[in-house]
């Protein structure tokens, strides 16, 4: 009993450490760059505790707050249609059976599969046969293109989970299949949606190399102004900026995290 006893403390010493090593390797960057966002210097060395790249960021940093909203605006104006597609779409692939599906859904996984560089010259070739000015409006149409795949798996995986009965008692008690969609399917669903809508977001402020194809005069994003501003040097306020983006993000997982918490309790 006692062995017994000594091995379950050691298995669980062990995987403590582990745990602890992950969270280390993470986290550990994410602490400098928040560390470095309050340093009063622009080395690497800690010369002093300072909100002086906050100052910077706030009112010294016009082209920066620039390509930080537009990266605001490709990220939710492609993750909102995104997400209707992709919704839309799941749920005609999940529930209804027609000709050339199986194609259908094999052509819906490509941007998935695909390397970005490829996707990203494709899409330029794309605009450049139709004649279109590159800017916003072509990333966005790009950031909708490999946004839906994502939110059509994460819809699909919960529509998996429905339970069939309860579209058999909506028809049995006189709903169409307009109010069966807008009254049962879509409102179980919402946590995929939700959670389709929130990757779609994180995946559009993410991307670099097929932004970069599809970019255009006065369409700098957030990844492609910092990578420019490699030739000349980072200014920390990138770190101000940095920390802020990792509050908001924590703050909407919070919140998200509380909403389907209140929606299905």
């Amino acid at each position: 009993m006692k062995d017994v006893l000594v091995r379950s403390h050691i298995k669980h010493r062990i995987s403590g450490s582990f745990f602890w090593f992950t969270m280390l390797f993470f986290y550990a960057p994410l602490l400098v760059l928040i560390v470095f966002s309050f340093n009063e210097g622009r080395s690497m060395n800690f010369t002093g505790f300072s909100f002086k790249w906050y100052k910077v960021l706030f009112f010294d940093s016009a082209k920066l707050w620039g390509s930080f909203y537009n990266t605001l605006l490709i990220a939710v104006t492609s993750a909102l249609v995104s997400t209707v597609i992709g919704t839309l779409g799941a749920i005609g692939i999940y529930w209804y059976n027609f000709k050339m599906k199986r194609y259908l859904e094999v052509v819906s996984y490509l941007p998935i599969i695909l390397p970005e560089i490829i996707i990203g010259v494709s899409m330029l070739m794309f605009f450049a046969g139709m004649n279109m000015p590159l800017g916003l409006s072509t990333i966005i149409i790009a950031h909708i293109t490999f946004n839906i795949p994502y939110v059509l798996l994460i819809v699909i995986a919960r529509l998996s989970e429905f339970d069939y009965s309860i579209i058999e008692a909506a028809h049995d008690l006189g709903a169409t299949e307009m109010d069966t969609l807008l009254k049962v399917i879509i409102p179980m669903c919402i946590p995929g949606i939700l959670s389709g809508f929130l990757m779609a977001i994180t995946l559009s402020v993410d991307d670099f190399v097929i932004t970069f194809f599809v970019t255009g005069p006065g369409a700098s994003t957030l990844p492609l102004h910092i990578y420019s501003m490699l030739r000349f040097g980072l200014s920390p306020a990138i770190n101000a900026l940095s920390v802020i983006l990792i509050v908001g993000s924590l703050a909407m997982a919070f919140m998200s995290k509380k909403l389907f918490k209140h929606m299905f309790n």
